[in-house]
């Protein structure tokens, strides 16, 4: 842990802000290593469409610079104001998921309806939703405790919620980021202390409504058949996967060395984006996988040990927030790398802190900021608690010393 004290103003005490350095140090090493991935993933896409290999080198860094201010914003409002705005926070995203699918309006993209350009910047509503809708699933639980703890409803009524945002982001489409949004409010909720047999209960549901939307499509059913058999079709509906798996398995235990991928160079799709993962695994080997594995791992048991520690300091509403965090980052990250390595269906997620991508890598930072915050109210709780339980021993001892006195006189 480090902390900084910043000047006080109007003759006011100063105030000392708690940062957590290990988190910090996590996030900064992911952000590093990806930035040096995209760097060597885009050279060519970047050189045939402007003529700079290193065009999205440059722009992830502007994006890691504007999410670094967006994470100090954060850092800086108290989650005591989030919890008591969520229900508009809620409203505001409920609008942005609905603007974003009306013609005109929302911006198409590769077949799907996922953004707004905002003078010349194409925002992606969906990435900031899915914090929104767990700040209030966060809420939510703190509010509604007693009834989240005793009876079904209390899980139905938020998961309700969530399955409005849900059928949003199918409407795009975006199944991948619907199912972890699902997901991560699924463990946030039984975190908070939902009964394990209703959590069970509608998870069953819930996979058999994944299920069917999974194969009454036929863009969907389509990636189910090539995901199970990807080299029945290996020019075709199987061509990225194949490719990502050629990448993988050429990285051997040590790779082929940084910026030597061949499959980068138009032969993988989404290279820079979606399967950064397999770039990484091809120039890195085994030993980058393990490497960026551990990272990820460590970051989402270190947020989950902020959320605890934010639990033993009375701060519930932070605790469910950082484990929101920590569950969404590990979720998304095993997903991707899932995808990459051919263990699960293609869903158009990216890998956090590493693709490129403009709203993804904003938002992101912007919520480890929310995090950082959690973590610096938590310090401060705890640290005056034990001031006030140092206090109130002075103070017996200080009545004990003098009904002493008194005795003795």
């Amino acid at each position: 842990m480090s902390s900084f004290t910043l000047p006080a103003r109007g003759g006011g005490r100063p105030t000392t802000i708690h940062i957590d350095t290990v988190m910090l140090l996590l996030v900064s090493s992911i952000v590093l290593l990806g930035l040096v991935v995209v760097a060597s993933a885009s050279m060519s896409i970047g050189t045939k469409e402007s003529g700079d290999p290193f065009i999205y080198l440059e722009r992830q860094f502007v994006l890691v610079m504007v999410g670094s201010v967006a994470a100090c914003c954060a850092l800086a409002v108290r989650t005591e104001w989030l919890e008591r705005f969520a229900p508009l926070l809620l409203a505001g995203a409920l609008l942005l998921l609905i603007a974003v699918l009306i013609p005109g309006v929302g911006h198409v993209v590769n077949g799907s309806r996922r953004w707004i350009r905002l003078a010349g910047f194409n925002f992606q509503p969906s990435e900031a939703a899915r914090v929104i809708v767990l700040v209030f699933i966060a809420s939510y639980a703190v509010r509604r405790e007693a009834e989240l703890r005793s009876s079904f409803m209390g899980l139905a009524k938020p998961l309700g919620v969530v399955g409005i945002f849900f059928g949003l982001l199918l409407l795009e489409p975006d199944f991948g980021a619907a199912t972890v949004l699902a997901a991560t409010a699924f463990g946030v909720l039984f975190i908070a202390g939902a009964r394990l047999r209703d959590v069970l209960a509608l998870a069953v549901v819930g996979a058999g409504l994944l299920a069917t939307l999974a194969v009454s499509s036929p863009y969907r059913l389509r990636r189910l058949a090539s995901f199970l058999d990807p080299w029945q079709d290996p020019f075709n509906s199987g061509f990225q996967l194949t490719q990502s798996l050629i990448a993988i398995g050429r990285g051997g235990w040590t790779g082929v060395g940084l910026g030597e991928s061949v499959q980068k160079l138009f032969y993988l799709p989404e290279a820079h984006t979606d399967f950064l993962f397999a770039v990484l695994a091809e120039e890195l080997g085994l030993l980058g996988i393990l490497l960026t594995i551990g990272l990820f791992v460590a970051l989402g048991l270190r947020a989950l040990w902020v959320a605890r520690l934010a639990s033993e300091a009375g701060l519930k509403f932070p605790a469910y927030l950082a484990a929101g965090f920590g569950l969404w980052v590990a979720m998304q990250a095993f997903i991707n790398m899932g995808v990459n390595m051919g263990l699960l269906p293609t869903k158009g997620l990216t890998l956090p802190f590493m693709s490129y991508g403009r709203s993804s890598m904003i938002v992101t930072l912007a919520w480890v900021g929310m995090v950082l915050r959690v973590y610096h109210e938590a310090v401060q709780a705890s640290r005056g608690t034990v001031a006030a339980s140092l206090r109130g021993t002075h103070a017996a001892r200080a009545c004990d010393g003098g009904t002493a006195e008194a005795l003795q006189a």
